[in-house]
Protein backbone atom coordinates (compact mmCIF):
# COMPACT_ATOMS: atom_id res chain seq x y z
CA UNK A 1 0.00 0.00 0.00
CA UNK A 2 1.41 3.40 -0.93
CA UNK A 3 1.87 6.12 1.65
CA UNK A 4 3.18 9.66 1.46
CA UNK A 5 3.92 12.14 4.17
CA UNK A 6 5.24 15.68 4.28
CA UNK A 7 6.14 16.28 7.87
CA UNK A 8 7.82 19.12 9.73
CA UNK A 9 10.88 18.16 11.70
CA UNK A 10 12.66 20.37 14.15
CA UNK A 11 16.22 21.33 14.80
CA UNK A 12 17.26 22.10 18.34
CA UNK A 13 18.86 25.36 19.38
CA UNK A 14 22.54 25.48 18.63
CA UNK A 15 24.78 27.82 20.55
CA UNK A 16 28.42 28.33 21.34
CA UNK A 17 30.56 29.85 24.04
CA UNK A 18 33.14 32.57 23.52
CA UNK A 19 35.79 31.63 21.00
CA UNK A 20 37.67 33.09 18.09
CA UNK A 21 36.80 31.49 14.75
CA UNK A 22 38.48 32.24 11.47
CA UNK A 23 36.46 32.34 8.93
CA UNK A 24 39.20 22.80 -16.99
CA UNK A 25 37.26 19.73 -17.44
CA UNK A 26 38.94 16.45 -16.54
CA UNK A 27 37.33 13.29 -17.80
CA UNK A 28 38.29 9.78 -16.78
CA UNK A 29 41.63 8.35 -17.76
CA UNK A 30 40.26 5.62 -20.00
CA UNK A 31 38.18 5.73 -23.15
CA UNK A 32 35.58 3.51 -21.51
CA UNK A 33 34.98 5.81 -18.57
CA UNK A 34 34.95 8.82 -20.85
CA UNK A 35 32.08 7.36 -22.81
CA UNK A 36 30.10 5.41 -20.23
CA UNK A 37 28.33 8.47 -18.85
CA UNK A 38 28.37 11.25 -21.37
CA UNK A 39 26.26 13.19 -20.68
CA UNK A 40 27.44 22.20 4.27
CA UNK A 41 24.59 21.18 5.69
CA UNK A 42 27.32 21.75 8.16
CA UNK A 43 26.23 24.25 10.76
CA UNK A 44 29.35 25.98 12.04
CA UNK A 45 28.76 27.75 15.31
CA UNK A 46 31.04 30.72 15.44
CA UNK A 47 31.71 33.44 17.95
CA UNK A 48 33.76 36.57 17.75
CA UNK A 49 34.10 39.23 20.45
CA UNK A 50 31.64 37.44 22.76
CA UNK A 51 28.97 37.16 20.11
CA UNK A 52 27.18 33.82 19.68
CA UNK A 53 25.36 32.38 16.67
CA UNK A 54 22.59 29.80 16.68
CA UNK A 55 19.90 28.39 14.39
CA UNK A 56 16.16 28.24 14.87
CA UNK A 57 14.13 26.52 12.19
CA UNK A 58 11.83 23.63 11.41
CA UNK A 59 13.04 21.46 8.55
CA UNK A 60 10.68 19.84 6.07
CA UNK A 61 10.63 16.13 5.43
CA UNK A 62 9.00 14.03 2.73
CA UNK A 63 8.60 10.26 2.86
CA UNK A 64 7.23 8.00 0.14
CA UNK A 65 6.72 4.29 0.84
CA UNK A 66 5.38 2.05 -1.92
CA UNK A 67 4.91 -1.70 -1.55
CA UNK A 68 2.76 -2.03 -4.71
CA UNK A 69 0.02 -3.89 -2.88
CA UNK A 70 -2.46 -1.53 -4.54
CA UNK A 71 -2.36 0.33 -7.84
CA UNK A 72 0.43 2.91 -7.37
CA UNK A 73 -1.17 5.36 -9.78
CA UNK A 74 -4.00 5.72 -7.28
CA UNK A 75 -1.40 6.92 -4.77
CA UNK A 76 0.17 9.79 -6.66
CA UNK A 77 2.49 7.96 -9.07
CA UNK A 78 2.45 9.13 -12.67
CA UNK A 79 3.95 8.12 -16.00
CA UNK A 80 5.65 10.39 -18.50
CA UNK A 81 6.62 9.12 -21.96
CA UNK A 82 5.92 5.56 -23.08
CA UNK A 83 3.29 4.18 -20.70
CA UNK A 84 3.88 0.64 -22.03
CA UNK A 85 7.25 0.50 -20.28
CA UNK A 86 5.67 0.37 -16.80
CA UNK A 87 3.07 -2.13 -15.57
CA UNK A 88 1.79 -2.80 -12.06
CA UNK A 89 1.72 -6.51 -11.23
CA UNK A 90 -1.03 -6.92 -8.64
CA UNK A 91 -0.22 -10.59 -8.10
CA UNK A 92 3.49 -10.17 -7.38
CA UNK A 93 2.97 -6.72 -5.85
CA UNK A 94 5.71 -5.02 -7.82
CA UNK A 95 6.25 -2.77 -10.81
CA UNK A 96 7.35 -4.45 -14.04
CA UNK A 97 9.67 -2.18 -16.00
CA UNK A 98 11.17 -2.20 -19.48
CA UNK A 99 14.19 0.02 -20.04
CA UNK A 100 14.44 0.63 -23.78
CA UNK A 101 16.82 3.24 -25.18
CA UNK A 102 15.03 3.22 -28.55
CA UNK A 103 12.02 4.84 -26.90
CA UNK A 104 11.72 8.45 -25.72
CA UNK A 105 12.64 9.37 -22.15
CA UNK A 106 10.05 7.71 -19.95
CA UNK A 107 9.54 8.03 -16.21
CA UNK A 108 7.48 6.36 -13.54
CA UNK A 109 7.64 9.20 -11.05
CA UNK A 110 6.28 10.77 -7.89
CA UNK A 111 6.62 14.49 -7.07
CA UNK A 112 8.30 15.16 -3.71
CA UNK A 113 6.51 18.38 -2.86
CA UNK A 114 9.89 19.96 -2.03
CA UNK A 115 13.00 20.84 -4.01
CA UNK A 116 16.25 19.27 -2.78
CA UNK A 117 19.81 20.53 -3.21
CA UNK A 118 23.33 19.30 -2.40
CA UNK A 119 22.86 20.75 1.11
CA UNK A 120 19.87 18.55 1.96
CA UNK A 121 19.54 14.93 3.07
CA UNK A 122 17.80 12.25 1.04
CA UNK A 123 17.81 8.54 0.38
CA UNK A 124 16.18 5.73 -1.53
CA UNK A 125 16.01 1.98 -1.25
CA UNK A 126 14.22 -0.70 -3.20
CA UNK A 127 14.32 -4.28 -4.41
CA UNK A 128 15.41 -4.82 -8.02
CA UNK A 129 15.08 -8.09 -9.88
CA UNK A 130 16.46 -7.93 -13.41
CA UNK A 131 15.26 -10.60 -15.83
CA UNK A 132 17.66 -9.55 -18.59
CA UNK A 133 19.77 -6.59 -19.62
CA UNK A 134 21.96 -5.95 -22.67
CA UNK A 135 23.84 -3.17 -24.38
CA UNK A 136 24.53 -3.05 -28.12
CA UNK A 137 20.84 -3.22 -28.99
CA UNK A 138 21.07 -0.35 -31.47
CA UNK A 139 23.33 -0.31 -34.54
CA UNK A 140 26.78 0.99 -33.66
CA UNK A 141 25.84 1.69 -30.04
CA UNK A 142 27.82 -1.06 -28.33
CA UNK A 143 28.42 0.73 -25.04
CA UNK A 144 25.95 0.58 -22.13
CA UNK A 145 23.39 3.28 -21.39
CA UNK A 146 22.32 3.49 -17.75
CA UNK A 147 19.01 2.49 -16.22
CA UNK A 148 18.13 5.07 -13.58
CA UNK A 149 16.49 5.30 -10.16
CA UNK A 150 16.51 8.57 -8.32
CA UNK A 151 15.84 12.27 -8.19
CA UNK A 152 15.26 14.58 -11.14
CA UNK A 153 14.12 18.11 -11.82
CA UNK A 154 10.82 17.20 -13.42
CA UNK A 155 10.48 20.26 -15.64
CA UNK A 156 13.95 19.75 -17.07
CA UNK A 157 13.77 15.96 -17.35
CA UNK A 158 10.55 16.14 -19.36
CA UNK A 159 11.85 18.77 -21.77
CA UNK A 160 12.69 17.76 -25.33
CA UNK A 161 16.39 18.63 -24.98
CA UNK A 162 17.06 16.49 -21.88
CA UNK A 163 19.47 13.78 -23.09
CA UNK A 164 20.89 11.59 -20.33
CA UNK A 165 23.48 9.94 -22.55
CA UNK A 166 24.77 13.16 -24.11
CA UNK A 167 27.62 14.88 -22.32
CA UNK A 168 26.21 18.00 -20.67
CA UNK A 169 22.66 17.19 -21.78
CA UNK A 170 21.11 16.26 -18.42
CA UNK A 171 21.19 18.94 -15.69
CA UNK A 172 19.99 18.41 -12.11
CA UNK A 173 20.38 14.69 -11.50
CA UNK A 174 20.89 12.79 -8.23
CA UNK A 175 20.30 9.08 -8.80
CA UNK A 176 21.47 5.48 -8.74
CA UNK A 177 22.53 4.22 -12.16
CA UNK A 178 23.28 0.72 -13.34
CA UNK A 179 25.34 0.09 -16.46
CA UNK A 180 25.52 -3.41 -17.84
CA UNK A 181 28.68 -4.54 -19.63
CA UNK A 182 29.50 -3.47 -23.18
CA UNK A 183 32.38 -2.36 -25.33
CA UNK A 184 33.69 0.36 -27.63
CA UNK A 185 35.79 0.05 -30.79
CA UNK A 186 38.20 2.78 -31.86
CA UNK A 187 40.85 2.47 -34.55
CA UNK A 188 40.35 -1.28 -34.62
CA UNK A 189 40.92 -1.64 -30.87
CA UNK A 190 38.16 -2.97 -28.61
CA UNK A 191 37.79 -1.38 -25.19
CA UNK A 192 35.62 -3.43 -22.81
CA UNK A 193 33.26 -1.64 -20.45
CA UNK A 194 32.52 -3.55 -17.25
CA UNK A 195 29.20 -3.44 -15.44
CA UNK A 196 28.96 -0.68 -12.83
CA UNK A 197 26.59 0.40 -10.04
CA UNK A 198 27.02 4.15 -9.69
CA UNK A 199 25.72 6.98 -7.47
CA UNK A 200 25.41 9.76 -10.06
CA UNK A 201 25.16 13.52 -9.56
CA UNK A 202 25.04 16.38 -12.08
CA UNK A 203 24.49 20.01 -11.07
CA UNK A 204 22.11 22.37 -12.80
CA UNK A 205 24.63 25.18 -12.55
CA UNK A 206 27.07 23.31 -14.82
CA UNK A 207 25.67 20.21 -16.50
CA UNK A 208 29.16 19.32 -17.79
CA UNK A 209 30.38 18.71 -14.22
CA UNK A 210 29.97 15.08 -13.16
CA UNK A 211 30.32 13.08 -10.00
CA UNK A 212 31.81 10.57 -10.12
CA UNK A 213 34.43 11.26 -12.76
CA UNK A 214 35.87 7.74 -12.56
CA UNK A 215 33.15 5.12 -12.83
CA UNK A 216 35.57 2.19 -12.56
CA UNK A 217 35.68 2.38 -8.75
CA UNK A 218 32.02 1.32 -8.76
CA UNK A 219 32.38 -1.72 -11.04
CA UNK A 220 29.91 -4.35 -9.85
CA UNK A 221 27.66 -6.60 -11.91
CA UNK A 222 24.09 -7.14 -10.74
CA UNK A 223 22.84 -10.71 -11.11
CA UNK A 224 19.76 -11.52 -13.18
CA UNK A 225 16.79 -13.49 -11.86
CA UNK A 226 17.84 -12.66 -8.34
CA UNK A 227 16.55 -9.91 -6.05
CA UNK A 228 19.06 -7.23 -5.08
CA UNK A 229 18.29 -4.69 -2.36
CA UNK A 230 19.72 -1.29 -3.31
CA UNK A 231 20.15 1.58 -0.86
CA UNK A 232 21.54 5.04 -1.65
CA UNK A 233 21.85 7.62 1.15
CA UNK A 234 23.09 11.18 0.63
CA UNK A 235 24.01 13.48 3.53
CA UNK A 236 24.25 17.18 2.83
CA UNK A 237 26.37 17.94 5.89
CA UNK A 238 29.39 16.10 4.48
CA UNK A 239 28.35 16.06 0.80
CA UNK A 240 28.60 12.25 0.80
CA UNK A 241 26.64 9.52 -0.96
CA UNK A 242 26.80 5.94 0.33
CA UNK A 243 25.63 3.10 -1.93
CA UNK A 244 25.03 -0.39 -0.56
CA UNK A 245 23.94 -3.52 -2.43
CA UNK A 246 22.72 -6.70 -0.77
CA UNK A 247 21.39 -10.05 -1.93
CA UNK A 248 20.47 -13.21 -0.04
CA UNK A 249 20.87 -11.25 3.18
CA UNK A 250 24.52 -10.35 2.58
CA UNK A 251 26.49 -7.59 0.87
CA UNK A 252 26.98 -7.94 -2.86
CA UNK A 253 29.96 -5.59 -3.05
CA UNK A 254 31.98 -3.09 -1.02
CA UNK A 255 31.70 0.28 -2.74
CA UNK A 256 33.51 3.50 -1.83
CA UNK A 257 31.66 6.65 -0.76
CA UNK A 258 31.23 9.45 -3.26
CA UNK A 259 32.01 12.93 -1.89
CA UNK A 260 30.82 15.83 -4.04
CA UNK A 261 33.35 18.21 -2.50
CA UNK A 262 36.27 15.84 -3.24
CA UNK A 263 38.01 16.89 -6.48
CA UNK A 264 39.57 13.44 -6.67
CA UNK A 265 36.35 12.02 -8.11
CA UNK A 266 33.97 14.95 -8.50
CA UNK A 267 33.83 17.88 -10.88
CA UNK A 268 31.48 19.82 -8.61
CA UNK A 269 32.82 23.31 -7.90
CA UNK A 270 31.97 24.91 -4.54
CA UNK A 271 29.27 27.03 -6.17
CA UNK A 272 27.69 24.14 -8.12
CA UNK A 273 24.30 22.89 -7.04
CA UNK A 274 21.41 20.75 -8.21
CA UNK A 275 17.67 21.17 -7.68
CA UNK A 276 15.54 18.01 -7.83
CA UNK A 277 11.85 17.74 -7.03
CA UNK A 278 10.67 14.26 -8.09
CA UNK A 279 11.66 10.63 -7.67
CA UNK A 280 11.72 8.58 -10.86
CA UNK A 281 12.32 5.10 -12.20
CA UNK A 282 13.78 6.17 -15.51
CA UNK A 283 14.09 4.61 -18.95
CA UNK A 284 16.38 6.93 -20.88
CA UNK A 285 16.47 7.45 -24.62
CA UNK A 286 19.82 7.15 -26.39
CA UNK A 287 19.04 10.31 -28.38
CA UNK A 288 22.15 12.46 -28.60
CA UNK A 289 24.40 9.51 -27.67
CA UNK A 290 26.07 7.76 -30.60
CA UNK A 291 27.86 5.18 -28.45
CA UNK A 292 25.43 3.65 -25.93
CA UNK A 293 22.17 1.71 -25.77
CA UNK A 294 20.28 -0.63 -23.43
CA UNK A 295 17.34 -3.00 -23.34
CA UNK A 296 16.38 -4.50 -20.00
CA UNK A 297 13.40 -6.05 -18.24
CA UNK A 298 12.86 -6.38 -14.52
CA UNK A 299 10.71 -5.65 -11.49
CA UNK A 300 10.92 -3.09 -8.71
CA UNK A 301 9.41 -3.59 -5.26
CA UNK A 302 9.46 -2.41 -1.64
CA UNK A 303 10.36 1.14 -2.54
CA UNK A 304 11.10 3.77 0.09
CA UNK A 305 12.16 7.40 -0.45
CA UNK A 306 13.10 9.88 2.26
CA UNK A 307 13.95 13.56 1.88
CA UNK A 308 14.88 16.16 4.49
CA UNK A 309 15.15 19.76 3.37
CA UNK A 310 17.48 21.82 5.55
CA UNK A 311 16.34 25.47 5.49
CA UNK A 312 19.74 26.79 6.63
CA UNK A 313 23.02 25.37 5.34
CA UNK A 314 26.69 26.37 5.29
CA UNK A 315 26.15 28.81 8.15
CA UNK A 316 29.06 31.06 9.15
CA UNK A 317 29.18 34.24 11.18
CA UNK A 318 31.60 36.94 12.25
CA UNK A 319 32.36 40.61 12.63
CA UNK A 320 32.83 42.74 9.54
CA UNK A 321 33.80 46.37 10.14
CA UNK A 322 32.58 46.00 13.70
CA UNK A 323 29.15 44.65 12.69
CA UNK A 324 27.97 41.08 13.17
CA UNK A 325 26.83 39.28 10.05
CA UNK A 326 25.73 35.75 9.25
CA UNK A 327 26.05 34.08 5.85
CA UNK A 328 24.32 30.85 4.78
CA UNK A 329 22.59 29.02 1.93
CA UNK A 330 18.90 30.00 1.85
CA UNK A 331 16.08 28.07 0.19
CA UNK A 332 13.28 29.72 -1.75
CA UNK A 333 9.82 29.69 -0.15
CA UNK A 334 11.46 30.42 3.22
CA UNK A 335 11.81 33.68 5.15
CA UNK A 336 14.99 34.48 7.11
CA UNK A 337 15.61 36.88 9.99
CA UNK A 338 18.66 37.58 12.11
CA UNK A 339 17.54 37.73 15.76
CA UNK A 340 19.52 39.23 18.64
CA UNK A 341 19.54 38.67 22.41
CA UNK A 342 21.68 39.89 25.30
CA UNK A 343 20.54 37.22 27.75
CA UNK A 344 19.37 34.16 25.72
CA UNK A 345 15.84 34.77 27.04
CA UNK A 346 14.45 37.71 25.08
CA UNK A 347 14.99 37.79 21.33
CA UNK A 348 14.26 40.61 18.89
CA UNK A 349 14.86 41.00 15.15
CA UNK A 350 18.24 42.53 14.31
CA UNK A 351 17.61 42.57 10.56
CA UNK A 352 14.71 42.85 8.20
CA UNK A 353 13.10 39.58 7.09
CA UNK A 354 14.40 38.40 3.71
CA UNK A 355 13.01 35.83 1.28
CA UNK A 356 15.38 33.01 0.30
CA UNK A 357 16.48 32.70 -3.31
CA UNK A 358 18.26 29.30 -3.52
CA UNK A 359 21.62 30.93 -2.97
CA UNK A 360 23.88 32.52 -0.39
CA UNK A 361 22.27 35.10 1.88
CA UNK A 362 23.91 37.60 4.24
CA UNK A 363 22.11 39.10 7.24
CA UNK A 364 23.72 41.89 9.28
CA UNK A 365 23.04 43.67 12.56
CA UNK A 366 23.62 47.32 11.69
CA UNK A 367 22.87 48.60 15.21
CA UNK A 368 24.46 46.19 17.71
CA UNK A 369 24.19 46.80 21.47
CA UNK A 370 27.14 47.15 23.83
CA UNK A 371 28.97 45.28 25.22
CA UNK A 372 27.83 41.92 23.85
CA UNK A 373 25.08 40.12 21.97
CA UNK A 374 24.03 36.65 20.91
CA UNK A 375 22.54 35.94 17.50
CA UNK A 376 20.39 33.34 15.83
CA UNK A 377 19.15 32.91 12.28
CA UNK A 378 15.43 32.20 12.21
CA UNK A 379 13.87 30.42 9.22
CA UNK A 380 10.15 30.12 8.70
CA UNK A 381 7.77 29.51 5.86
CA UNK A 382 5.36 32.26 4.85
Amino acid sequence: MPSFSDLPGSEGFLSSGPALVSQSLTRSATVVEHLKDQPMLKVRLSVLALAGLSVLCASRAATIVEDFSTNPQAGGWQVFGDTNLFAWNSTNQNLEVTWDSTQPNSYFYHPLGISLTRYDDFGLEFDLRLSDIASGVEPGKTGPLQIGFGFLNLAEATSTNFMRGAWGGAPDVAEFDYYTSGYYVFSGITYPSLASTVPSFIPGTDSFAYAPVFVSVFETELPTNQTVHIRLVYTGANQTAILTLATNGGPLSQLPPLVLSDPGNSQFAPADNFWVDAFSISSYSSAGDVYDSVLAHGAVGNLSITAQLQPIACLTGGLTNGLWQAQFFAHSNWLYTLDRSTDFHSWAPASITNAGNEGLMMLQDTDPPSPRAFYRVRAQQP
